[in-house]
């Protein structure tokens, strides 16, 4: 009896709003599966796609389907839950399938290394090297630090010595052929359950009935705004929260907005539970993201720790989600698959009906808007915890002022102040370098990037002009470009300079700078914070990184030097960005036993904001803030997106975001609005000239349905050919 040839639905690793289909390869073995991974035949390529569906028949004929060349897993890969939520962020973001779920995998898993956690090599010390004296390495660190390790008598898993010690594979076996070392091949007894290893903190009132709430929601889906003041102990909800998940031997996953919050979580988490969560970040080798993601899948990681795509960590157990500074714009995916991190988190845990927790001292409005409509559970910790005080706030009126730097005489009193009564400071500027513009003083030439619509911003340690926007770099010049005048002087502030004026001023501080510029390296981050807390740096200088989460107990005084900026952002949110990023850098000081300060440069201390903010809260703020958003109908009172169009021609993404308007006219049948297309923010990046378009309907339903019915139309435009285009559903950037 012939039986009918199976046919193959496949997702393909391309900007394709459609899957494709395949004869099954033949000879094979391997019941097939959704979820599984193929090699296929793609145009001259050899692509590596996800299976969603097996059938008995197919639009185009069996002769003119191609085989897939290989079945490369055994058992499905994804499970159905990241199939669904692929499946579903497809369609609500509107992306091309294959491009979501290629998404799912880390990148070794993506281009068809083996699915199957392997167990890394454990190497343990011989006879001989036990009697090594390590004064005979003193010129082979790595050997040193590894034969350290292995005197103390424990296996070393080569997994673990990835960051510390890399490169270290070379040391390994030098010491191996020396008889010093030997590898293992049996694997390591699994890990009991975790338990405390530490007396546990009293929760207040607050806190116990936020972690009663959320502990009684286990093993159903429920979605908590853990709304707690800076310093409240909300990190204590979630241990306490994760605690009974894994007692019930469930899954925790917990995501972060930037890889530099996560040595914190994994040192609080391990010294709480006495395991190590496995991480997910970019920064990691594709090794070590592998054998995390492949680890989760299989349940032998308990926690998982994460940022944004960790949100597609498989898990083979989930018990619980948390989502800390859930306000974050870093959550957003901001290229490529634009998703929402956060949104997705909410919408996993529907399906796998788990709870999850949204943490946050300053809640995104969608998220307050959520929580008002009844949509989320509210948690409230309204007094910081452990009777640490809020900190008090000061407006410095900088109008008129003599200004050393951008520094104003009342700041540099109040840090000298606090310096002398052995507090901590921390200095703030989101502006990283020495000056944001090279100016030359007799004609008043600026440097620009030549491929920006921005000035160049001078990084004097490297001696270098960089363009934050799209990475170009260059010596700055010795005359001017324009009259060829040697009076070229840097122009305004940035972190590098606070660092270089604070430690003229202030020598005996020991000012530590921490920003994007020196933490590039590996593992500069943990090293930075480790400093930050050790005592000897009384001067902290940094960007918003230093803003998000972190725990600095010797921190007095905040001093705010430029936010004046973000008082008039042409960006509707530009107002709660500002407000957000405020109260979160204040919040680092006086959390521990030491009051705190907060002081705020600025040349507007009228401004209404200030006075709401200051004066009423965050809250009061965010309430008036939604009111407005209601009266002028924008999200999260209306839906939006925003098509992006960009080419090296000005003209041609005006006339693809054009086609696309009378597309969406037609498909919308008047339930949307458009408005465009108009220049992006700043119209040139990188070379191209970049245009937007902007959809919006009082409803999701309208709005989905008009894209859902153009997309297509869209993709075939003629127009389209050299623009690059991109689609964003609930845009959080204007740009």
């Amino acid at each position: 009896m012939n039986h009918p040839p199976r046919i193959l639905k496949v997702a393909v690793p391309a900007p394709l709003y459609q899957s494709f289909d395949y004869l099954a390869p033949a000879n094979l073995a391997t019941p097939l599966q959704p979820g599984m991974r193929l090699r296929i035949p793609f145009g001259r390529r050899r692509l590596v796609g996800v299976l969603l569906d097996v059938v008995s028949h197919s639009d185009l004929p069996n002769a003119r389907l191609k085989a897939a060349l290989d079945c490369l897993d055994d058992t499905a890969l994804l499970p159905d839950d990241l199939l669904n939520l692929a499946r579903w962020a497809s369609a609500y973001y509107h992306h091309p399938v294959g491009e979501v779920m290629q998404q799912l995998l880390p990148p070794g898993l993506r281009r068809g290394q083996p699915g199957e956690l392997s167990q890394p090599a454990r190497w343990r010390i011989t006879e001989s090297g036990a009697q090594i004296h390590l004064d005979t390495l003193k010129r082979a660190p790595r050997q040193r630090s590894l034969l350290t390790l292995a005197q103390t008598g424990e296996s070393i898993d080569e997994s673990a010595l990835e960051k510390p010690l890399a490169p270290w594979r070379q040391a390994l076996h030098t010491l191996e052929q020396k008889g010093w070392l030997r590898q293992e091949t049996s694997a390591p007894a699994q890990p009991a359950p975790p338990q405390p290893q530490s007396a546990l903190p009293e929760l207040n009132a607050e806190q116990a009935r936020a972690v009663d709430e959320i502990v009684a929601a286990l093993g159903t889906f429920a979605t908590f705004l853990l709304d707690g003041v800076t310093g409240s102990g909300k990190t204590e909800v979630y241990l306490r929260a994760a605690q009974r998940a894994l007692a019930l031997g469930r899954q925790v996953l917990v995501l972060v907005p930037e890889i530099g919050l996560t040595p914190q979580f994994v040192q609080r988490f391990t010294e709480r539970f006495g395991i190590a969560p496995v991480v997910l970040h970019s920064n990691l080798s594709e090794g070590e993201r592998s054998r995390a993601w492949l680890a989760a899948r299989e349940g032998s990681a308990q926690l998982i720790l994460g940022t944004r795509s960790a949100v597609f960590t498989p898990m083979a157990a989930p018990g619980l989600i948390i989502v800390d500074e859930e306000h974050d714009p870093s959550f957003k995916q901001q290229d490529g698959f634009r998703y929402s991190a956060r949104d997705l988190a909410v919408v996993r845990a529907k399906n796998l009906s788990v709870p999850v927790v949204l943490g946050s001292a300053t809640p995104s409005l969608e998220t307050l808007y959520n929580a008002d409509s009844g949509r989320y559970r509210r948690l409230e910790l309204p007094k910081r915890a452990r009777a640490a005080a809020t900190p008090t706030y000061e407006l410095l009126d900088i109008r008129g002022q003599k200004l050393k730097g951008k520094l104003s005489p009342p700041l540099l009193g109040l840090i000298k102040k606090h310096l002398d009564a052995q507090g901590q400071v921390l200095v703030f500027l989101n502006r990283r370098g020495f000056a944001p513009s090279l100016l030359c003083h007799d004609c008043g030439w600026l440097a620009l990037c030549k491929r920006c619509d921005v000035r160049f911003t001078f990084h004097r340690r490297d001696n270098l002009l960089r363009c934050h926007h799209c990475g170009a770099e260059q010596r700055p010049p010795e005359h001017c470009a324009a009259c060829g005048s040697t009076a070229l002087l840097p122009l305004g502030l940035g972190t590098e300079r606070i660092d270089e004026e604070l430690s003229a001023m202030f020598p005996e501080a020991n000012v530590l700078r921490i920003d994007r510029d020196t933490t590039r390296r590996r593992g500069a981050m943990s090293a930075l914070m480790q400093q930050a807390h050790g005592g000897e740096h009384r001067i902290l200088v940094g960007t918003q990184m230093l803003a998000k989460g972190h725990d600095f107990p010797d921190i007095t005084l905040v001093a705010v030097v430029d936010i004046d900026q973000g008082l008039f952002s042409a960006d509707f949110r530009g107002p709660e960005r500002m407000a957000q990023l405020l109260i979160q850098v204040a919040g680092r000081a006086g959390r521990a036993d030491k009051p705190g300060h907060v002081a705020i440069q600025t040349h507007h201390p009228e401004h209404p904001l200030f006075r709401t903010l200051l004066g009423e809260g965050y809250h009061a703020m965010a309430r008036a803030a939604l009111e407005e958003r209601k009266a002028a109908q924008l999200p999260p009172f209306t839906a939006m997106a925003l098509f992006r169009a960009e080419a090296t021609h000005r003209e041609r993404p005006v006339k693809f975001l054009s086609d696309v308007q009378q597309i969406l006219r037609n498909a919308g049948n008047g339930r949307i609005e458009l408005a465009g297309p108009i220049p992006a923010p700043m119209e040139k990046r990188a070379g191209k000239f970049r245009y937007q378009l902007m959809i919006q309907a009082s409803q999701r339903g309208p709005l989905h349905h008009a894209l859902e019915q153009a997309m297509p139309q869209i993709d075939d435009l003629p127009s389209a050919r050299g623009v690059r285009w991109s689609l964003d559903v609930d845009p959080v950037d204007a740009d």
